[in-house]
């Protein structure tokens, strides 16, 4: 049997599973108070029953040198110095969750992806080659980010119609700076959105697990090294 790929989509929610060549989807719960230690016990308790021997994580935080820079916000502590390969005895690689839902969701070119969530996910990808971006962080205006006015906070205290034209300004603004071929819209916030901008289609969170899939497909080796704790 060839190799299998367990896909890991780690969320502010839920930590969701998925095993190449089945459309059965797991889950556990996850949360501020989910660490390394029982994310890796959480797996193998549900995912028991499937075979696989390669892993690919998707991991809500910045990924620098093939390590998270800092704690995701919304786990629990630990995530940076943690040996992943330890963890599950099999081969590992670790992306951010939003770089991970771009990959599946790439079609060629230039293409910016954009994840409408708690908060604001960003990744560039160019010919398969991914640059991991934290455009969230820029400033937009009234002396406040992207995220500020894109995340899901900004969605309850402004109003669907106010952070609807926020989301259209962002991304006409980005665009411009980027030029993408397209730009792909992912995360829960963005099935709120009645009309898309110009040269932008949905995504859907379930391409995190074809990301995953394919991060271990030749094309995309590059850009994805295999984790090294």
């Amino acid at each position: 049997m060839p190799d299998q790929v367990l896909t890991i989509d780690i969320g502010g929610t839920n930590v969701k599973l998925r095993v190449e060549g089945d459309p059965e989807k797991r889950s556990f719960p996850s949360g501020p108070e989910l660490t390394p230690d029982a994310m890796v016990a959480g797996v193998h308790e549900a995912a028991k029953g499937w075979s696989f021997d390669r892993i690919s994580i998707g991991l809500p935080a910045p990924i620098v040198k093939n390590k998270p820079s800092h704690d995701p916000f919304n786990l629990g502590p630990g995530w940076t110095d943690f040996d992943f390969d330890a963890g599950f005895s099999a081969k590992v690689k670790l992306i951010n969750d939003a770089a991970m839902q771009a990959v599946g969701s790439y079609e060629g070119g230039r293409m910016l992806f954009l994840g409408l969530g708690t908060g604001l996910g960003s990744c560039l990808i160019v010919q398969h080659v991914i640059v991991p971006t934290e455009l969230a962080h820029l400033p937009f205006k009234k002396g406040k980010t992207f995220e500020q006015f894109l995340g899901v906070k900004a969605l309850k205290k402004h109003g669907k119609r106010q952070w609807t034209r926020d989301v259209h300004t962002v991304i006409e603004l980005l665009s411009n700076a980027l030029i993408p071929d397209y730009v792909v819209l992912g995360g829960g916030n963005s099935a709120k959105l009645k009309a898309l901008p110009e040269n932008c289609r949905m995504g859907s969170n379930a391409n995190a697990f074809l990301g995953g899939f394919r991060l271990w497909a030749p094309e995309w080796a590059a850009s994805t090294p295999v984790y090294e704790g």
